[in-house]
């Protein structure tokens, strides 16, 4: 019996993913639970498990494509007594060979839409208005595939490495630290697509997505590149070589799937579809930009007692294991302020016409990944003693670098801070991450001639940046918040009297 399994509903109210890989291909067997793709949604790559046990028979989807909610991505071959996870109909008719071969894993031009690949329309399977995961068996029909237009969505921010001047994670402002991606799909993408490439018809060359990409920015024509990949498959290396060695080709003339450039711009230009966490990232920091009205305020702050403990306690054995960094003190210093200064932790609700105060803190610490930028938080910080947030930290930033970071852990934020010091820089404006009221900027921390003991002396300072939404805090609430925060660095030991 013939299941079709939809792409599901992976929470936090999201629409639509993009297939970053498929471990399956048709004929596959495989078992209830298997590993089978990785889905990227908005905020995170999700590990996408088989719904029954069965053989492959379909791939509707290649990877690199954005599909919506409810939209089959892959049929099943399973017994009558499986399938027990979905609702299931009559096995359709048997498609045509090209059909199968056009269903194949990275197969396919990637055609562009609005930035990025269009998803494709299959045959015989109409896309659902509602989002759903229901499995349902559909007819197939000998039409050709036809593109169906792609629809934008969101995308958010994210993770960290170790600071080298300050032994803490490497984050980054949610403006400023969204790394460029270098190529339309991900290696991952890439490398299942050439591992399990497509039965060739003879029609055309094997190629991947990104290969056709390469190829036409280079100018080379693949009709006349011999693959060196599984069964002829032509991989990257061989277009470049073919480059090298040989006269571009001039490429054909171009169709709505090619960038339109001008003659001679594609060695000079790159282009990149907007997609996944880059586009969330855009969409929050213009909709947080035009809608909450900002403040920063700055606060230089002589850091060297707080830097002395953190000396101190490395030789302490009862910290011995524990990675105490400026981050760690700093993120303890804000749970602090806040219980001092509530206004900075709260949420403007438009559609009540409410102001929501947070009884608790879920700390954000926006940071820079190999997938862009992300804003994960730690649940509950203002309960956490400086061992426990060190341990939180590390945990966020391991996930952060693995790309495990969950969407539940990019969501329900309150309270953000962004250490953009790790970068040399000494102070910014940073954008409000959405749905909260303050973000605090950490700048670098650096040996500066200041006033110590009626001298003038060399001290670490550090200048903090706050920007806070003027609908919910106040410039005296602010101003008391960023204080508390500088007079716990300045002096740890004043915490007793806050406390």
């Amino acid at each position: 019996m013939l299941k079709i399994f939809k792409l599901p509903d992976l929470g936090e109210g999201l629409t639509e993913s993009e297939i970053v890989a498929w471990y399956i291909a048709p004929g596959d067997t495989v078992s209830l639970n298997q590993h089978i793709a990785d889905v990227e949604t908005a905020k995170a790559v999700v590990e996408l498990p088989s719904p029954f046990s069965g053989v492959v028979s379909e791939l509707h989807q290649p990877a690199g494509v954005v599909v919506h909610v409810g939209e089959p991505i892959v049929s099943f071959d399973v017994a009558d007594s499986a399938g027990a996870a979905a609702e299931s109909t009559s096995a359709p008719e048997t498609p045509a060979a090209e059909e199968r071969e056009a269903n194949l894993v990275g197969y396919g031009p990637a055609v562009e839409r609005a930035g990025r690949p269009a998803r494709r329309a299959r045959p015989g399977v109409a896309v659902p208005a509602a989002a759903s995961a229901q499995v349902t068996a559909a007819p197939s029909t000998d039409a050709p595939p036809a593109a169906a237009p792609a629809t934008d969505a969101p995308t958010t921010d994210v993770p960290a490495t170790d600071a080298p001047a300050t032994d803490a994670p490497t984050t980054g402002t949610p403006e400023t630290v969204v790394p460029a991606e270098s190529t339309a799909q991900s290696p991952a993408s890439e490398t299942h697509a050439e591992t399990h490439a497509e039965t060739a018809t003879g029609e055309r060359p094997r190629s991947t997505p990104p290969v056709r990409a390469l190829a036409r920015d280079l100018g080379v024509n693949l009709e006349t590149v011999s693959g060196s990949g599984p069964d002829g498959l032509i991989t990257r290396d061989d277009v470049r070589a073919a480059h090298n060695g040989a006269a571009p080709v001039e490429a054909s003339t171009p169709t709505p799937a090619d960038d339109e450039t001008a003659p001679g711009a594609s060695a000079r230009e790159t282009r990149t579809p907007i997609k996944s966490i880059r586009k969330l990232t855009a969409a929050a920091m213009v909709k947080s930009a035009f809608t909450a009205p900002h403040v920063t305020e700055f606060l230089s702050v002589d850091v060297t007692p707080t830097m002395d403990l953190l000396e101190s306690l490395k030789s302490n054995r009862a910290f011995a294991d524990q990675r105490i960094s400026i981050l760690t003190v700093v993120a303890k210093a804000v749970c602090i302020a806040i219980a001092r200064n509530p206004s900075v932790n709260t949420r403007w609700d438009e559609d009540a016409g409410e102001i929501v105060q947070f009884g608790y803190v879920n700390l954000g610490i926006a940071a820079a990944t190999p997938r862009g930028l992300m804003v994960p938080n730690i649940k509950d910080a203002d309960t956490m003693g400086i061992t426990e947030l060190a341990a939180a930290l590390a945990e966020l930033t391991t996930a952060a670098r693995a790309g495990t970071t969950t969407p539940a852990a990019l969501g329900g934020g309150t309270i953000s801070i962004t250490n953009i010091g790790v970068f040399g820089i000494d102070a910014g404006t940073p954008i409000l991450n959405p749905g909260e009221a303050a973000i605090l900027a950490m700048g670098a921390i650096r040996r500066t001639p200041w006033e110590y003991r009626g001298e003038v002396a060399l001290r670490q300072v550090l200048t903090l940046s706050l920007s806070f939404d003027h609908r919910l805090v106040d410039g005296e609430q602010g101003s008391r918040f960023l204080a508390d925060v500088g007079t716990i660095l300045a002096n740890p030991a004043m915490v007793l009297t806050m406390v």
